[in-house]
């Protein structure tokens, strides 16, 4: 399935509870939406998780769906909520209370990139904002919506793993142990977005593949866990930040040597996760 918003790959058969999500890999850059910014190619990508809808691309194969964002976060960011405008960029709007990700340009339609650089020379009109809620935003949270009543109706249980990037500047200060700088971050708002239980088999899955992992810090998840983890109701969010160093340049904004090995590592990782949400199989007749 395809739209304006998203592409949402399914299985055959679905078989897990897990549902896959890439909110910032979508990389569909109008012609008119490049000539009103101020930034080059690269720097323009810099808050894309390039690459990310291709190393999860194997979920269907394991019974999971996997729903992939088309439009880049630096023009909406999925990963916030409808309401995070900034009146430092959107006209007629009113400031409201403190918001640390608006204050820093980094609302649901961003104002910079994630270096801190500008996107635009002045300011968006609110219908343009409007605009992009009305036709991206909300399409892509009703679907996720629509992916996660299934999973309750079919296992009683919602597990969605959100999968992002970070880039290996955000993560040069961390120690993990004798294992040295995380290759991953798992965020789930420090235990108030899935459950403990959950959130170990998902560190269990990438540490069993010899990927460091560390939770909460420096990302401990956003719009999408706040809103959708409700570990009480049996809805589970865990997001996954993998270092990007990993496997692409992120200068050039293009796979690295390792990418091909790295994203095979990678889809025994997303087979694992997915089989955290397997349905118990009738025992077989005696």
């Amino acid at each position: 399935m395809t739209s304006k918003a998203f592409r949402l790959k399914l299985p055959a058969v679905r078989t897990t509870s897990v549902i896959f999500a890439s909110p910032h890999s979508g990389h569909d850059y109008s012609r008119s939406f490049l000539n009103r910014s101020v930034l080059d190619q690269y720097a323009i990508r810099s808050s894309e998780d390039a690459f990310v809808d291709l190393l999860f691309a194997d979920a269907p194969l394991f019974g999971a769906p996997l729903m992939m964002a088309n439009s880049p976060r630096a023009y909406l960011d999925l990963n916030r909520s409808a309401d995070e405008l900034d009146p430092a960029l959107i006209e007629g709007l009113r400031r409201g209370g403190h918001n640390p990700r608006v204050a820093s340009g980094l609302g649901v339609v961003p104002r910079v990139v994630a270096n801190g650089q500008s996107i635009y020379r002045g300011k968006i009109s609110r219908a343009d904002a409007d605009e992009r809620l009305s036709t991206i935003w909300a399409p892509y949270h009703h679907q996720l919506q629509q992916l996660i009543s299934q999973s309750h109706s079919q296992f009683a249980e919602a597990i969605l793993i959100d999968c992002h990037s970070m880039p290996h500047e955000a993560i040069e200060t961390i120690s993990h142990g004798k294992g040295g700088r995380p290759d991953i971050v798992l965020g789930d708002r420090y235990g108030a977005a899935a459950g403990s239980e959950v959130v170990e088999q998902v560190e269990a899955a990438f540490a069993c593949a010899g990927l460091n992992v560390v939770r909460n810090a420096p990302f401990a998840g956003a719009y999408t866990t706040e809103h959708y983890g409700l570990p009480s109701r049996e809805q589970h969010v865990v997001q996954v930040e993998i270092n990007r160093s990993l496997y692409m340049n992120e200068r050039t904004i293009e796979p690295n040597g390792n990418f091909d090995a790295f994203r095979t590592l990678i889809s025994g990782v997303v087979r694992d996760l997915a089989g955290i949400g397997y349905a118990d199989l009738p025992l077989a007749a005696e």
